[in-house]
């Protein structure tokens, strides 16, 4: 019996050593998007995956990735939507993390209410 237990532990550590090495799971490739209402009262996300397929769950993917791409991806620069919107107060805030293009991202910014935000973002946050 005492030959048996060492045989049986290096037969484990042969089969650990031969077993194949699990993969770590890939993380979704694109921008995860979020808005967020006035003291975090409610929050949306969605995942922007470039260039849109039919995968991807944002409304206006299509639209979202043409600002991007004119953005060069710097989403301060985004050419956005101007139109007039009132000086109410009601912030919301915008946030853009993971990979744009395979360049790490994350972007977050507040904006004094929705129709500023929707001014100045264009499609990128209209879900």
């Amino acid at each position: 019996m005492r030959i048996a237990a060492p045989l049986a532990a290096a037969a484990l550590v042969a089969l650990a050593v031969a077993a194949p090495a699990q993969a770590e799971p890939t993380p979704p490739r694109g921008l995860f998007l979020t808005v967020t209402g006035d003291e975090n009262t409610w929050i949306r996300g969605v995942l922007l995956q470039c260039p849109a397929d039919d995968t991807t769950h944002h409304p206006d993917a299509w639209a979202a990735c043409e600002a991007l791409d004119e953005a060069g991806g710097d989403l301060d620069r985004l050419p956005g939507d101007p139109h007039a919107c009132t000086k109410e107060y009601a912030p919301v805030t915008v946030g853009a993390t993971g990979t744009w293009r395979g360049r790490p991202t994350a972007w977050h910014k507040t904006f004094a209410n929705a129709c500023v935000l929707d001014a100045v973002t264009g499609p990128v946050f209209r879900f």
